[in-house]
């Protein structure tokens, strides 16, 4: 089962961001270790139309000539989503290291703090650090880029 904070299929721009807190347990902050699990396992990494415009920008590549190259028709037909390679693996992952590392989507900046899916910890290198409701909203805010964490 996903846990979802937010929705991952439908990338925000920077809006805020609901984090559940102060439920009896301790806040947690998975910070990434870059190990590219996440880029290896089945799903979809859906696109707007900004992200698209960044990586092709980052790509050295024409908005067009990135969508033939690197996406997908999205699952639902709603829309983009980067493709994977025949292993199953993200189209952008390069020796091990996201080709896209800066200007990456959203979703991907997202994982595992505001979305995961059950038992991502097995797989999933992040070290989840024990830090107070205040300061997992900052951290979460610096490692997604959104503007506001609530």
């Amino acid at each position: 089962m996903r846990n979802v904070i937010g929705d991952p299929s439908q990338p925000g721009g920077g809006g805020a961001v609901g984090v559940p807190l102060s439920d009896g347990r301790p806040s947690v902050f998975y910070e990434c270790q870059r190990c590219a699990a996440c880029c290896r396992w089945p799903g979809q990494v859906r696109l707007t139309g900004a992200e698209v415009a960044r990586l092709a920008v980052f790509k050295g590549l024409a908005e067009s000539d990135f969508i033939q190259r690197f996406t997908r028709l999205a699952g639902d037909r709603r829309g983009l989503a980067l493709q994977e390679k025949p292993n199953g693996e993200c189209v952008l992952l390069d020796g091990g290291q996201c080709a896209a590392q800066p200007v990456k989507p959203q979703q991907c900046r997202d994982f595992p703090n505001l979305w995961n899916d059950a038992g991502f910890e097995t797989i999933c290198r992040a070290i989840p650090r024990p830090v107070s409701d205040e300061e997992r909203r900052r951290l979460v805010a610096l490692a997604t880029g959104r503007e506001k964490i609530l």
